[in-house]
């Protein structure tokens, strides 16, 4: 998968603001972005975080046969891969025209340098040796991955233990951790790559581009210097012509960073063997923020409780008082409720209709009411629409009782005639 290439916009955006000697992030011209380095819980393992840039970077060792041109030095073999997670235009199992000059470029800064004492890695002269390799992985690109590679690769090899061998006639032993404490590197210097990104045909300059800045750069400068301020190998690309006074200029910020970083690496170093001896936590987990993984527990929040009472008064003192209370529920009968006091009744009823004495025609005492003939057929035809006014005017539990008295009354009156 290809990356997706910057607008013209974007272009001349990038461009205009290197020209005001302004960039993205906010940095100054000459400004590195924020180094964070980590170490693992094994030994040789190491994330160096440059800005939004991670590598993670693995030391480990082997004994094999020794070269023939060499046979008393041990050998030193250096991996960098870009896997896709870093970014969409990395393609996985193809080595791209970026991988294979980063990886010379790590060559030349580590191995070529000399700064590891190969001989120190001779077990047996012309038999066995010490072969360290050194992965190197890109997590995330955001530019400036040699800067990154390198401060991961010296750290990682800083912090490597080899185990501990014997040798007693021809066989050798070599021990576990348990049983010997091993054995760190020979290392001369800490050489420390320094990239410089070139705009406007050499006009401008800027010190750790991003991975934008890189995109729109006309050409590249990586010196690699110790904190001695020796050039271990130093590398131009890109289609123009350096004059002699910006590369010494360049190597005087060089410089200046080389020996800021490398202080930088030998306090991680002292952190990490300090919390090791005294038996501390360390590794990867412990160096992230707590809210970023899951945890089973928190630390406890203090929380004031003095002036407790006083809040809670002045709470109840500004709260009004409701203007009209609501009483309990109150069963009127089975299935029914009515809350409150007051409340306008719903069936349509006034209130002085409501407390309205019972009638001679809705008593149900034991007094017979007497009707004549013409009165008895008006209260056959009345009674359909008696009902249906009484549907309109009462409620539920007077409607019953007004249709049982009726009920009742018509029943008298059949009864006599018969």
């Amino acid at each position: 998968m290809r990356d997706t290439p910057l607008s013209n916009c974007e272009r001349r955006f990038l461009l205009k603001a290197v020209e005001e000697k302004k960039r993205l992030d906010g940095r100054q011209t000459y400004d590195y972005r924020n180094i964070k380095i980590t170490f693992g819980t094994d030994y040789g393992c190491c994330i160096v975080e440059l800005g939004r840039t991670r590598v993670l970077c693995q030391v480990s060792c082997e004994l094999v046969p020794p070269k023939d041109s060499r046979p008393t030095e041990g050998i030193m073999f250096f991996n960098l891969e870009l896997s896709p997670m870093a970014s969409p235009a990395f393609e996985p199992n193809r080595q791209s025209e970026l991988l294979v000059m980063l990886n010379r470029q790590l060559e030349r800064c580590l191995r070529n340098s000399k700064c590891i004492d190969t001989e120190s890695l001779c077990v047996v002269s012309g038999e066995k040796v010490w072969q360290i390799r050194v992965d190197v992985h890109v997590l995330n690109h955001d530019g400036n991955l040699m800067d990154a590679a390198s401060i991961a690769a010296i750290s990682a090899l800083s912090h490597f233990r080899r185990p501990d061998v014997a040798i007693q006639g021809r066989d050798i032993t070599v021990f576990s951790p348990e049983e010997r404490d091993p054995i760190p590197l020979s290392i001369y210097h800490m050489p420390i790559c320094v990239s410089f990104a070139f705009f406007l045909q050499g006009s401008y300059l800027l010190v750790d581009p991003c991975e934008r800045e890189e995109r729109v750069k006309d050409g590249l400068l990586v010196i690699a210097m110790n904190k001695h301020r020796e050039i271990c190998s130093i590398q131009s690309s890109g289609g123009i012509m350096l004059l002699k006074d910006q590369v010494l200029r360049c190597s005087k910020i060089a410089s200046v960073k080389v020996s800021e970083i490398t202080e930088l690496i030998n306090k991680a170093l002292e952190n990490d063997r300090k919390i090791r001896k005294e038996g501390g936590k360390f590794g990867f987990a412990e160096s992230m923020p707590k809210e970023r993984i899951t945890a089973l527990k928190r630390d406890e929040a203090p929380v004031e409780m003095t002036d407790v009472q006083e809040t809670a008064n002045e709470i109840v003192n500004r709260t009004e008082t409701p203007t009209e209370a609501v009483s309990s529920p109150v069963l009127v009968a089975m299935g029914t409720a009515q809350v409150g006091e007051g409340i306008v009744n719903s069936w349509g009823l006034d209130e002085d209709e409501e407390d309205e004495p019972q009638t001679e025609d809705t008593k149900t005492g034991n007094e017979v009411m007497v009707i004549s003939d013409s009165e008895e057929e008006e209260v056959s035809l009345n009674l359909s629409s008696y009902l249906k006014v009484k549907l309109q005017n009462t409620n539920i539990l007077q409607l019953i009782q007004c249709y049982t008295t009726k009920y009742n009354l018509f029943l008298k009156e059949i009864n006599k005639a018969f």
